[in-house]
């Protein structure tokens, strides 16, 4: 892993314990990217004459990646207008549960549209209290982030598989941008009807991709029935009117797609259980050290598995001389949050630990 930073212009600089912000450019992908506008400077519009037949590989890359076929597979801007367009879709008579201090682009997204809502909590017993809810409200749909933002508290995705098995006709959709790129994960095994992701972070894709993954015939299902309707009674082109449409509408820009693309065949070569077992070793180094440091909230530290993103108290004034000393994360919550990716390393954490001591 220490011969891939090379890869990362920033980690020459700086501490990065940010990815949950934002993942990094790295050098083979601007090259790619650098590449691909010069074959649009030299082309013009002929460029795109093959805009379809290459958006088609990048699904077909997706799906290979996550376990969905690519029919199946979305490309959408980012995590948050994919959701919107689904919200749009929903009839507003449905509850839905949610997650308390979830991610704004879901909570905030729900409730503005007028569905009826109920919350979950968020702490050492998240499994617990998400059945505990199910039970109670009888929700129709349930949206939530895998890896909490601010905590990184994660669910367990065994619970989840045996939520859906105990409630099949609860709709199951998951914001996956802070966990897509982390793990190893097989979508059409899992107990999720809708996942979807930003590829900006953990999976290093650059700003402005994202997709949405779909089990067999929940496109479908979730497809008013006056789209349906219209669309059977034109003879438009099917790209404006079959069922990704609502989604894809409109320019899908193959710059951005392209570099979703390139960043899941780099992910690939390095090997996801690779990436898997190094930020495991990351996180738990991580857990140990802050948790000696009394940094972690309990209901962290009480959980047996843990992200690689956590939330240490601190302040502005913290963060500030954190930042002084070229140590990069973010203020998130009540505290200061680190994130770890596949490109981090012990030392990055000692760093981290070395200043906080200092700071106390």
């Amino acid at each position: 892993m220490k011969n891939l930073r090379k890869e990362f212009p920033v980690l020459s600089q700086n501490t990065y314990l940010n990815t949950a912000s934002s993942g990094l450019l790295y050098d083979s992908l601007l090259d790619y990217r650098q590449e691909h506008d010069l074959d649009f400077l030299i082309g013009g519009s002929t460029f795109r004459d093959q805009q379809e037949k290459f958006l088609n590989t990048v699904r077909k890359s997706i799906g290979f990646f996550f376990g969905c076929t690519p029919e199946n597979t979305v490309l959408t801007p980012n995590f948050s207008l994919g959701f919107n367009t689904i919200l749009n879709g929903l009839e507003k008579k449905k509850k839905v549960l949610l997650l308390d201090e979830d991610y704004p682009s879901i909570n905030f997204a729900v409730a503005n549209k007028g569905f009826e809502v109920c919350h979950a909590k968020v702490n050492s017993s998240l499994e617990q209290n998400i059945e505990e809810a199910v039970a109670k409200h009888k929700p129709s749909i349930f949206a939530f982030s895998l890896v909490q933002y601010t905590t990184g508290i994660a669910i367990d995705l065994n619970f989840l598989k045996q939520l859906k098995l105990k409630n099949p006709e609860l709709l199951i959709i998951a914001d996956a941008t802070q966990f897509c790129g982390t793990k190893v994960f097989d979508f059409n095994t899992s107990g999720i009807d809708i996942l979807g992701c930003s590829g900006y972070k953990w999976l290093l894709g650059g700003y402005g991709n994202g997709f949405m993954l779909f089990k067999e015939n929940v496109l479908d299902q979730i497809t008013p029935d006056t789209y349906k309707k219209a669309a059977s009674n034109t003879d438009y082109d099917s790209s404006y009117t079959n069922l990704r449409a609502r989604y894809e509408c409109g320019h899908l820009d193959t710059f951005n797609f392209g570099s979703l693309q390139y960043s899941l065949q780099y992910i690939s070569k390095i090997g996801l259980s690779v990436i898997e077992e190094q930020i495991n070793e990351l996180s738990i180094y991580a857990k140990t050290e802050l948790t000696n440091l009394n940094l972690l909230e309990n209901d962290v530290i009480s959980r047996k598995n843990h992200s690689s993103i956590f939330n240490i108290k601190g302040d502005q004034k913290m963060y500030n001389s954190l930042k002084e000393k070229n140590i990069i994360t973010s203020l998130r919550g009540n505290g200061i949050r680190i994130s770890l990716h596949f490109y981090n390393t012990k030392e990055d954490v000692t760093r981290l630990v070395d200043e906080l001591h200092r700071y106390r």
